[in-house]
């Protein structure tokens, strides 16, 4: 093992390819240990680094996390921090799962508050929970999609307007 992986994690597990590309997904975190642990714990994702970035594989990707801080020589006007509002999103995290009421419990039982219980969109279950940060993870099932059937939208109340 090398002397910066976690136990049991090789350079395999690194977000690193061989040719083309691959998405991680970036969050700056107030406290790397508590959210290393809500990754690995509630979605199952498995440490490869501990720190400095904190790297954790989950599933066929990757969440990268660091603390926040001031600019840096290649983000030389960029400040990274936790969200302030966790009212306003302008991006979130996307899971999708095979069997979402599973999830849902599973994760609960781990401590994953959600936002509400899944909701059916017709397109597809769907909920959302947050992370120790008060990131948004949208969790979700496709069910009807599958068959072709698109997602309602607006938010029910007869507006028309709102996310799918």
């Amino acid at each position: 093992m090398s002397d910066f992986l976690s136990e049991g994690a090789s350079a395999a597990d690194l977000p690193a390819p061989a040719e083309g590309l691959l998405l991680t997904h970036f969050l700056t975190v107030s406290d790397v240990p508590r959210s290393r642990a809500f990754y690995a714990d509630v979605l199952g994702g498995r440490v490869v680094l501990d720190e400095n970035p904190c790297i954790i594989k989950v599933a066929n990707s990757w969440i990268i996390m660091n603390p926040g801080g001031g600019p840096t020589d290649d983000k030389p006007d960029v400040v990274l921090r936790t969200p302030e509002d966790p009212h306003t999103v302008s991006s979130f995290l996307n899971v999708r799962v095979a069997d979402l009421q599973a999830f849902y419990a599973a994760a609960r039982a781990k401590g994953a508050e959600f936002l509400t219980p899944p909701i059916d969109r017709r397109a597809e279950l769907r909920c959302y929970m947050r992370d120790p940060d008060g990131y948004l993870i949208e969790v979700g099932q496709a069910t009807g999609l599958l068959k072709g059937i698109l997602a309602r939208t607006g938010t029910g109340t007869g507006t028309g307007t709102g996310s799918v």
